[in-house]
């Protein structure tokens, strides 16, 4: 019985949940998989599954072998890449979760540039707005969003993250443009919804922090969503300008009470590259970060709107 290959099977078949998943990840036939896990079994003298028509769990063994299994993968893995990056160009696989809207807007245009650039890299991107454990899905770097939340994880700095503020020329033009964030109660503040349904938006300047009650008669899950709102003249909307930058240097959203820090502390974070302590050195992981530092710029380019769109309705 070839081990390696009987411990690969066995910790995919539990990661994705079956045998016919597990074997359309590893491009194989799930009767492949069903024999290499029964003679495993057979050679630990001990059930890991318990199977049935409709399930498939884990046994009381099952669980703490998927535990060592996995972190010996783990660890042959990482001894691998080890070898294979002492030289040449950066190559093999580097597996990035990315936050959706940002993902698509500013890294996929990315990827084919980069794929040129390295022709023996691959990337298994997942697209979630959901903090993804690195260590449980083993994730080589998390493109996260805003300020940094401690932990014993490496956080590199790629971009400012900066929000603000704005609405469409024709909405301003008939409601006014707000001159204080008191101002906002006369007006129909579209509110991003995703996860706390907080409806205020906090403001800070000279070192003075307020919490501002708003509304409106729309509210969404999906921050795309309110900007096309926006972009259509249905109100304001607060988002990060890696979102709205385009349509702002366009004419389509003008930004308002850009004198105030839309930020609880006033540290709005940054657009950062976060990855384990045990994944430094690595050159596709290097490789890659540097690719999205160099490719976003400094400022970035979405933010440079700033230096030549006027901001005042005229």
């Amino acid at each position: 019985m070839d081990r390696f290959a009987a411990l690969t099977s066995f910790v995919a078949v539990v990661e994705h949940g079956g045998f016919a998943p597990a074997a359309r990840r590893l491009g194989v036939a799930p009767s492949s998989l069903t024999r290499q896990l029964n003679a495993l079994e057979e050679d630990l003298g001990t059930p890991l599954l318990n199977r049935s028509t409709r399930s498939l769990t884990l046994t009381e063994a099952g669980t703490h072998y998927y535990e060592d299994a996995r972190r010996i993968l783990e660890e042959l893995e990482l001894a691998d890449r080890a070898v294979n990056e002492l030289s040449g160009p950066p190559s093999g696989l580097l597996r990035v979760t990315i936050p959706v809207a940002f993902g698509r807007l500013h890294v996929a245009t990315a990827i084919p540039m980069f794929l040129r650039r390295y022709p023996g890299m691959r990337l298994d991107a997942r697209l979630t707005d959901t903090v993804v454990n690195l260590v449980e899905d083993r994730i080589d770097v998390a493109i996260r969003l805003g300020p940094l939340v401690s932990s014993n994880l490496v956080a590199r700095k790629l971009a400012p993250h900066r929000r603000v503020i704005c609405a469409s020329r024709d909405y301003l033009g008939e409601r006014g443009s707000p001159a204080t964030p008191q101002d906002l109660a006369h007006h129909n503040c579209l509110l991003f919804d995703y996860l706390s349904g907080d409806s205020s938006w906090t403001f800070t300047r000279d070192g003075m922090t307020e919490k501002v009650a708003v509304s409106g008669n729309l509210r969404a899950t999906n921050s795309e969503f309110l900007r096309e709102a926006a972009v259509g003249g249905a109100g304001l909307i607060l988002m990060p300008t890696w979102l709205v930058g385009d349509d702002i240097a366009a004419g389509r959203l003008l930004p308002v009470l850009e004198q105030w820090s839309t930020a609880p502390t006033g540290d709005q974070g940054a657009i950062w590259a976060i990855y384990q302590q045990n994944r430094r050195g690595s050159k596709r992981l290097t490789a890659f970060i540097d690719f999205l530092a160099d490719h976003f710029g400094s400022p970035p380019y979405w933010d440079r709107y700033r230096d030549n769109v006027p901001t005042k309705l005229g």
